[in-house]
């Protein structure tokens, strides 16, 4: 009979735990693993039938306005079946086989799901490649892992959605593997400053357009990182997209040619947008208070001096 934290987790997980390090550790362009049938197959299903509707999540996207995707991090609300999974997680039996699957020991849960929770993607929607943020919001926590499950019984590859792992997205235009989203599927990856990560557009046939992309993102942290691996506190950093590798000189653009340059420079001007709007109110902030009073006055005596 398997501990209460290992009960959620089909039982071959753990009787295959070293291939899977092995796999972990070898695998490119960043430490990852594909593990098939990763829950208990009824418990699986019981997280699909109860994946909270997309209303109740957070449907409001970076620029403020509500978007394709929707998010909960308060996953006990979801009912038992989430209330499992949460006591599963955060249990020593849980976290220790994790460790044993990835060799990162001392991993710690986010009993606030910072990020994580579930995740529901409408069509047409898509991920940029991207680093996550390194260190937990408000502890002193260093990110480590990240782990998604997905619950999607009906999906195909052609219709996007699909997890990507990049080696460098600033130079690729194409993912070194590519992940489709499939039912009771993990991947396990690394978080990292090169573990750079996306999934393509979803572009559902006609008549599955009303499918949606749903996953549960679980993020665990260490206390501590080898210094090495170590860098500044940073945010989540993305890369807008390369041109796909067959818009090249001497084509012909077909229509669907032209759609795509088009969606790729709306997605690069919006994220141009959001940088502004950024810095926009950093200056803002900057400003008011006793603090941006002084230091208008230390810029307004520089400019005079310099005169």
């Amino acid at each position: 009979m398997p501990a209460a934290g290992l009960s959620i987790l089909d039982p071959r997980v753990l009787e295959t735990a070293a291939d899977h390090r092995a796999n972990f550790t070898s695998a490119v362009p960043f430490p990852h693993v594909v593990i098939e049938n990763f829950l208990d197959p009824t418990f699986a299903r019981e997280l699909l039938a109860s994946f909270p509707a997309f209303e109740r999540g957070n449907s409001v996207g970076d620029d403020g306005t509500p978007g394709g995707k929707s998010t909960l991090d308060r996953i006990r609300g979801a009912g038992p079946a989430y209330q499992r999974l949460d006591d599963a997680i955060k249990s020593p039996e849980f976290l220790k086989a994790v460790g044993e699957i990835t060799g990162i020991q001392g991993l710690i849960y986010d009993p606030w799901y910072l990020g994580g929770g579930t995740h529901e993607n409408r069509n047409g929607m898509a991920l940029d490649p991207h680093v996550d943020f390194n260190f937990h919001p408000s502890e002193r926590w260093h990110r480590r892992l990240n782990l998604i499950v997905y619950l999607n019984p009906e999906w195909e590859a052609e219709w996007g959605g699909c997890l990507e792992l990049f080696r460098d997205p600033h130079a690729d235009a194409r993912p070194t593997r590519s992940v489709a989203p499939l039912f009771n599927r993990c991947v396990i990856f690394e978080t990292s400053e090169r573990s750079w990560h996306a999934f393509d557009p979803i572009r559902l046939p006609p008549q599955r357009a009303d499918l949606t992309r749903r996953s549960i993102a679980l993020y665990f942290y260490t206390k501590d990182r080898p210094a090495e691996e170590t860098a500044p506190r940073h945010t989540t950093y993305y890369v807008n997209r390369q041109l796909p590798g067959h818009i090249d000189e001497g084509r012909t653009l077909s229509r669907g040619d032209v759609a795509e340059i088009r969606q790729l420079l709306e997605l690069r001007d919006a994220h141009i947008r959001m940088l502004y709007a950024e810095n926009t109110a950093l200056r803002q902030a900057q400003d008011r208070g006793l603090t941006g009073h002084l230091l208008y006055l230390a810029k307004r005596a520089y400019v005079r001096f310099r005169r």
